[in-house]
């Protein structure tokens, strides 16, 4: 019988060292993948994993249990991404490692090659990119993870109405400057 993350997170607020590397084993692939999205390289992705997964440890104590661990691990990594954007002055880099032997990361578009994965890794990337952060958090929580309304509410910290007018004008935002592509 599999052990619920809510109970790993308890065993390793106990100090179960391997709750909670059993925690990180079953999340890290897709906060990965969404980190990648995020901030459009490997090397810059892996540094925001690492970043959320030190956020986690230190502030698993303050869990309040009204989410699940799922969304409080994302909503870590969506203000780690944010925290690098902002501190990023260059234009994101796009990785050209993904379909060139890595497994694709979860969530992600179906595809039949690892040229049609790239160029799709591409393509996400760039859109993404030309967004502000608010609005690649929103389109990526809602049209890539799949978030419900509220799970992306929490996972942002902000109002459910916040999330939907964002998710609104990130719609329209990609809309217009990828009319032929969309």
């Amino acid at each position: 019988m599999e052990v619920s993350d809510l109970e790993l997170l308890r065993r390793a607020r106990g100090g179960d060292e391997k709750a909670f590397g059993a925690l990180v084993d079953r999340h890290a692939a897709h906060l990965y993948g969404l980190a990648c999205l995020l901030v459009g390289n490997s090397a810059d992705a892996e540094d925001v994993l690492q970043e959320t997964l030190t956020g986690a440890v230190t502030g698993m104590w303050r869990f309040g249990e009204r989410a699940s661990v799922k969304t409080w691990l994302v909503r870590i990594l969506m203000r780690q991404a944010s925290k690098f954007r902002r501190g990023r002055s260059r234009r994101p880099a796009v990785s050209l490692d993904a379909g060139a032997g890595e497994a694709p990361y979860e969530g992600g578009p179906a595809v039949r090659s690892s040229a049609d994965a790239v160029d799709a890794r591409l393509d996400i990337s760039q859109m993404l990119s030309e967004l502000s952060p608010e609005h690649a958090q929103v389109i990526v929580l809602r049209e890539i993870e799949g978030f419900s309304y509220e799970e992306m509410a929490e996972a942002l910290g902000v109002p459910r109405g916040t999330v939907e007018s964002r998710l609104h004008r990130a719609r329209e935002e990609l809309r217009k400057r990828f009319r032929g592509t969309l």
